[in-house]
């Protein structure tokens, strides 16, 4: 230890110190260097990776998430009400045209784009379905035509619309026997034909009604003449002219329409 202190040599004291000193400031000095190589080495690959300046670039695109879907809501325009005719679970048939007395063909909404409102307005009820009766006061029954006027050929066709303006759902029978239609001439109020006359499916068509919802029944009419029973009419097919049509349902109020059968 004490030739650390007191240098021994041929020199002076002051020559060992100094070299010592030199030596220590090029360890001290390599250090430096050395710590300086390596931060300078991480550096460098962190600025490759970056970007200029050790900064993030934005990526070159960017992907878009999964777009949502859903269920697209369609309604029919407006002008008139909307028709039934082409629902699944509501639709019913009647007759056909061939047999005496018979004619018409009817459908009735079945799903919720057919009627405006709540969901499942005019779904198909089975029969004594405990759903209460849509009544007077809270269902209005309306009937229209189609078309004001029908070429000679041409089978006219009507609309009957249930609407329910209360807060409760309700059913509503529109079969040919409980809902009917009779068409007379508008000149001699002579009945012409009758949908509870020759039906070919009698039985009934119970439809739901829902809350503040609408469903529309199409009727067509094969411009035949009819008698109750199925008995022969004793006119022959309708001839032109103005006919009024009328619709009468249990413990709703009547409606009415009128058409013209055009000459040739």
């Amino acid at each position: 230890m004490g030739s650390l202190r007191n240098p021994i040599g041929p020199l002076p004291s002051t020559i060992y110190w100094r070299r010592r000193a030199v030596l220590l400031s090029m360890v001290a000095l390599l250090a430096l260097l050395i710590v300086w190589a390596v931060n300078f080495g991480g550096g460098g690959s962190k600025t490759g990776a970056g970007g200029s300046n050790g900064k993030s670039t934005a990526p070159s695109s960017i992907t878009p998430g999964p777009s949502g879907s859903g269920p697209a809501i369609s309604e029919h325009p407006g002008g008139r009400d909307e028709s039934g005719g082409g629902g699944d679970d509501g639709s019913s048939d009647g007759a056909n045209g061939d047999g005496p007395g018979s004619g018409t063909t009817g459908s009735g909404t079945g799903s919720d784009d057919d009627a405006k409102g709540g969901a499942g307005a005019g779904d198909r009820l089975p029969a004594g379905s405990s759903l209460p009766d849509c009544t007077t006061g809270g269902v209005t029954l309306t009937l229209r035509s189609v078309h004001n006027s029908y070429a000679p050929g041409e089978k006219p066709k009507f609309e009957l619309t249930a609407k329910n303006t209360t807060a409760k759902d309700c059913k509503v029978d529109l079969g040919p026997k409980s809902a009917v239609l009779t068409i007379t001439q508008a000149s001699s109020d002579t009945e012409i034909w009758s949908s509870d006359d020759c039906p070919e499916s009698a039985g009934s068509l119970l439809l739901r009604v829902s809350a503040g919802a609408h469903i529309t029944h199409t009727i067509e009419w094969d411009r035949k003449a009819s008698a109750p029973e199925c008995a022969t009419p004793k006119t022959g097919p309708a001839t032109p002219g103005t006919y009024l049509v009328e619709a009468k349902a249990p413990q709703l109020p009547k409606a009415q329409a009128s058409f013209v059968l055009a000459k040739d």
